[in-house]
Order: C-alpha cells, then sequence, then structure tokens
C-alpha cells in the first residue's frame, strides 16, 4: 500500500466517522502495517478472519484506543483491509493457507 492510498483510506475514513484525522491514522496504519508486516515475517498459515480479528486485537494494544473505535475505524477501512490482504494472497500464499494455483475467484474478500 502506497502513502498515497494510506492518506485516502484515512480521509475517507475521517469523512465517515466522527474521528480525528491523527486517531484514524494512527489506527490505520498500525493495523496495516502490521498486517502487511505479519504476512511477510511469519510462515503461519491466516485465515482473513483470523488475521483480520489478530490486527484487530494488535491494533488495540498498540494504540491503547478502545476495541470499539478501533473496530469501528477499520471496519470503515475494509475495503482497504480487503486490499492488502489480496496482495498478501498474491505474494505470499502458502501464509493464508492457499495454494498458488488456487483460482482468483477463491480469494474474494468479504467486508470486515
Amino acid at each position: 500500500m502506497t502513502d498515497q492510498e494510506l492518506n485516502r483510506a484515512v480521509q475517507y475514513v475521517t469523512a465517515s466517522t466522527s474521528y480525528g484525522r491523527d486517531t484514524v491514522a494512527e489506527i490505520l496504519m498500525t493495523g496495516l502495517g502490521e498486517m502487511a508486516s505479519l504476512a511477510m515475517q511469519s510462515s503461519e498459515r491466516f485465515e482473513r478472519d483470523v488475521l483480520l480479528e489478530y490486527v484487530c486485537q494488535w491494533t488495540i494494544k498498540r494504540t491503547g484506543q478502545t476495541e470499539p473505535l478501533v473496530r469501528e475505524i477499520l471496519g470503515c477501512a475494509s475495503r482497504w483491509l480487503d486490499e492488502v490482504y489480496e496482495e498478501i494472497a498474491k505474494r505470499q500464499p502458502e501464509a493464508l493457507g492457499l495454494s498458488s494455483d488456487d483460482d482468483d475467484d477463491d480469494k474474494g474478500a468479504e467486508p470486515v
């Protein structure tokens, strides 16, 4: 995810919620950063729901924000979370429990 895409996500979520830009940016940068980092460093196999729940809990602990706030912000950013997940699936399908010859149709992401 590029800085421009991250900024677009922050702007969208800030406009969609009543939270300040700094809070939204901290949560999105923490959550999306951990998601990408975990996938690149881990040999574990993750299903989408398990990975997103881990990222949510990690973000709550790292930012010190409340669970409802983090879940709302990450929920509003589900489109970007799904894009990161799909990118991870393409680059490292074994980390997500997918075989490299799975059809793209099987990798469709659901909203958070």
